[in-house]
C-alpha cells in the first residue's frame, strides 16, 4: 500500500490528512477508505501476479492502484465508479496502463462483459449479497464485500459458494442504481 501514496488520490482539502488511519472524504458522498480496512480486505482477497480483477465503487482510484500493483503489469484490473467526477480524478492518478477505470452502467453491477474474474472488491456496503457480482467470479474466484454491516468473502467453486463472515465494518453505501437487488 505504500508504494501507491494514498496523497495522490485525495483532494487538496484533505490531503494533509493522508497518514490518518481514517477514511477521508472525496466529495460526491463518497470517501477514500480508512487503510487498516482496505489492508484487511486486501489480506482477504489473497491478490496475486497475473490476476483478473474487478474493484467496485473504486471511488479515488487508490484501491484500483493498489490492486495493480499487487498483481503486476501481467494483470488486468478494472474499476467501476458511478461519479462521472471520480471516474476522470482515478484516472488521471493512476500510473499503471494495465488498471481500466470504468463509467459504472446505470442498472449494472460490475462489468459482466469483462467476466470472468478472479477477485473482485467491493468497497461500497450493499444490504445483502449482490448476486450479479457472483456470477462475475472465475472458478475458485474470491469477492471480498461488506453487506448487512459486515465484511464478507466469498469463494466460489463451480455452483457452490463458501461464505465466511469478518466482522463488522462501516461503509458508504452501494448506490442502489448500480443494481438490481438479489
Amino acid at each position: 500500500m505504500r508504494v501507491q501514496d494514498r496523497r495522490r488520490f485525495l483532494p487538496p482539502e484533505v490531503v494533509g490528512d493522508h497518514a490518518l488511519d481514517a477514511p477521508l472524504p472525496i466529495g460526491y458522498g463518497q470517501t477514500n477508505s480508512q487503510p487498516s480496512t482496505v489492508a484487511d480486505m486486501l489480506t482477504l482477497l489473497e491478490p496475486f501476479p497475473g490476476m483478473r480483477a474487478l474493484d467496485v465503487g473504486s471511488g479515488s482510484g487508490w484501491t484500483s492502484a493498489i490492486l495493480g500493483e499487487l498483481g503486476g503489469p501481467d494483470s488486468e484490473v478494472r474499476a467501476v465508479e458511478l461519479v462521472p467526477e471520480l471516474v476522470e480524478s482515478s484516472r488521471e492518478a493512476i500510473d499503471q496502463p494495465w488498471v481500466h477505470v470504468h463509467h459504472a452502467e446505470p442498472g449494472v453491477l460490475g462489468l459482466p462483459g469483462h467476466a470472468p474474474f478472479d477477485r473482485i472488491l467491493v468497497s461500497a456496503m450493499a444490504d445483502d449479497l449482490p448476486r450479479e457480482l457472483v456470477g462475475q467470479l472465475g472458478e475458485n474466484g474470491i469477492k471480498v464485500a461488506p453487506w448487512a454491516n459486515r465484511m464478507h468473502r466469498v469463494r466460489r467453486s463451480g455452483a457452490d459458494l463458501e461464505i465466511s463472515e469478518h466482522g463488522g465494518y462501516r461503509f458508504v453505501p452501494l448506490i442502489h442504481t448500480r443494481f438490481r437487488p438479489a
